[in-house]
Parts: structure tokens; sequence; C-alpha cells
């Protein structure tokens, strides 16, 4: 799978910076003591309709009205695994530290619980912070999963560092791009297209490497004046 990127018109120092150490960590082998997993979030506006849509028939396409029902926006938390090929979305009903904390929480307990240290490759959105642990959970099992995760941040303007934005791409085109009515039924979609994709070891190749970032993109590194 091919990546695609935004790059911003002035990068400095800090941005090469956070670039190369994602890079770095992209170039670990496995280690199931030390997985490395990729961690992104998105939010999921959820619509019904209004009036029964009419399925597709020969010669003639599916179609549905144009009017719906709002029922308010749910957020999905998608953890992958690019060199084993799996994933676990999490459906929430608010996009909140409290929710991304308890996400992670099952990410070390639940998904990870004979590792070591879990390497987690995030953004650097404000709700995603160790300190998110101490406004959820008790002072010392907020320590506890602090050393638990070894957090890698993608600079601003890099979220195209982050795999899991490729991984969410595909889960909207495959399972998200129609109108779901209410929690449950997203939730249920979700489970069903995880289970689908990880019983297929859909795996991510990355193939951009520090090499080629100082290659291709060695207009963005400051000019060093001696």
């Amino acid at each position: 799978m091919k990546e695609q990127w935004c790059i911003p018109p002035q990068a400095n120092a800090a941005f090469v910076c956070q670039m190369e150490d994602v890079l770095e960590i992209y170039k670990l082998p496995y280690d199931a003591k030390r997985p490395v997993i990729c961690m992104d979030e998105m939010p999921k506006q959820l619509l019904a309709q209004t009036r029964e849509p009419i399925s597709c028939q020969s010669g003639k396409p599916a179609r549905q009205d144009y009017e719906y029902k709002r029922h308010g926006v749910a957020d999905l938390f998608m953890l992958f695994e690019p060199l084993q090929g799996k994933r676990y979305v999490e459906v929430a009903e608010k996009r909140r530290r409290i929710e991304w904390a308890t996400v992670m929480k099952q990410v070390a307990d639940q998904l990870y619980p004979q590792a070591e240290k879990i390497v987690v490759v995030l953004d650097n959105l404000n709700t995603h912070t160790p300190s998110a642990f101490y406004e959820t959970f008790e002072p010392e099992e907020a320590r506890r999963l602090v050393e638990r995760f070894e957090f890698h941040f993608t600079p601003k303007h890099g979220s195209w560092l982050n795999i899991a934005e490729i991984e969410l791409s595909a889960l909207v085109r495959q399972c998200l791009d129609r109108r779901l009515p209410d929690l449950q039924t997203l939730t249920q979609e979700v489970r069903a297209w995880q289970k689908q994709r990880n019983d297929e070891v859909v795996k991510v190749q990355w193939h951009f490497k520090t090499t080629d970032a100082r290659t291709k993109l060695k207009h963005l590194y400051p000019k060093i004046h001696v």
C-alpha cells in the first residue's frame, strides 16, 4: 500500500526529529515483549434513514432518500499492529481524555498483558497524553499504566506518519461509508469488519525510511550554519 503525505510549507528541527523518531520505530523487528502499535481515532456521525431504502435490482442501483435523521456522533479508536496484521477498534460515545485512557488500559491489560513495554505511535492530540491516566485512575494505577507504554508522537502536520491512518481509511471505505443509525449498529458492523480483517491477517508494509526522508524531503531539513 503506497503512503501518502501532506508536508507543511516550512519544517523545522523539531518536525524532522519527530519524523525520524517515528521512522526508526518502523524499522524495528517484531518483538512480542515490545510490540509496536499505531493508534489513531476518528468521529463517525450516526444517521438513521427516514424512509426505507430501495435495494438494487437488475439494471438499477440501490437507492436511498436524501433525508436522514441525526443521532449524534460516536468516536472510533483504532489500535493497529502493522507487523502482525492485528487491529482492535473501540467505539465510544464521546471523545475525551477519559475514553482514551480507558482504551489504553484495555490495550495494556487485555491485548498485551505479557508485554514488557508497549511502543505506541500516535499523533499529538491534546487528549493523547499520559496525564490522562491521572485524570481517569487513582495515582497507583495511573503510574502503572504510564510505565507500560512508550509513546512516540508524530509531528504537527505529520499525521501521515501514523500507519493507523491507513487502516482507518480502509475501515471507512469498506465499512463506514454508509448511514449507521446508532451506537449498537456501529459497534456490530465495526466488530464484523475487524474480525474479517484480522482473520485475513492484513498487514501494512511501510517502505518510507529515514534515508528516503533525508533524500526526498531534504528541503525540509534545517540548514546548518556554522
